[in-house]
């Protein structure tokens, strides 16, 4: 358990990390949707005689190069906020915040707390939405090509290495961990609504 939620948070500390990657303005010949990290593979995929080296079965990469950056930077706030998910869904299995209104007692199930509780949903959708429009700005000047997708500038712990190498290869393990972690908060949600259990939400 420990080890899972230090990997999630792991990947969420390099969410803001600021990167030297000299931005790229068009899809270059000799490589693949701008370079960006993700299309290295070689993982195999089932039931298709190919591996993930250069996935892209809609070939977005080919017929909206502009909107690159955008698909970036929508695919690492979206894996960013399942990695938070992942482990705001499994930590009040562990502990709960202290309120009798959040005590196990009064919310045995913790997929039950998007309906018990409107008014703290409420806050959450309140400073979700200012997070949210603190990053219009960033999103304005995308297609300017003026920052890496997905850079805010902020690493308060200074995780973010300066190597590029390691600066690569951080990017491509943040990437990766999003994508598993969007596809387990659901299987999470999912198996918590059937099950009716906790975690690891089986029947």
């Amino acid at each position: 358990m420990k080890v899972i939620l230090v990997s999630a948070l792991a990947g969420v500390a390099a969410a803001f990390s600021p990167s030297t990657k000299p931005v790229q303005k068009a899809t270059s010949l000799n490589e693949f949707a701008n370079g960006y990290v993700g299309g290295e593979g070689p993982e195999p995929i089932p039931l298709l005689r190919s591996n993930s080296v250069n996935f892209d079965p809609c070939g977005f990469a080919e017929r909206a190069p502009e909107w690159l950056p955008w698909f970036r930077e929508a695919e690492l706030k979206h894996g960013r906020v399942a990695m938070l998910a992942t482990v705001g869904f499994v930590m009040p299995e562990i502990f709960r915040v202290p309120g009798e209104q959040f005590s196990v007692e009064a919310i045995p199930r913790v997929i039950d707390a998007h309906d018990a509780l409107p008014d703290s949903m409420i806050q959450i959708f309140g400073w979700i939405s200012f997070l949210e429009a603190c990053s219009f700005g960033a999103l304005a000047n995308m297609n300017e090509y003026d920052r890496v997708p997905g850079d805010f500038g902020f690493d308060p712990l200074g995780l973010y290495p300066e190597d590029p190498a390691k600066q690569k290869e951080m990017q491509l393990k943040e990437l990766k961990n999003g994508r598993l972690a969007m596809i387990s908060i659901g299987g999470m949600v999912a198996g918590a609504a059937i099950s009716g259990n906790g975690f690891p939400y089986l029947p």
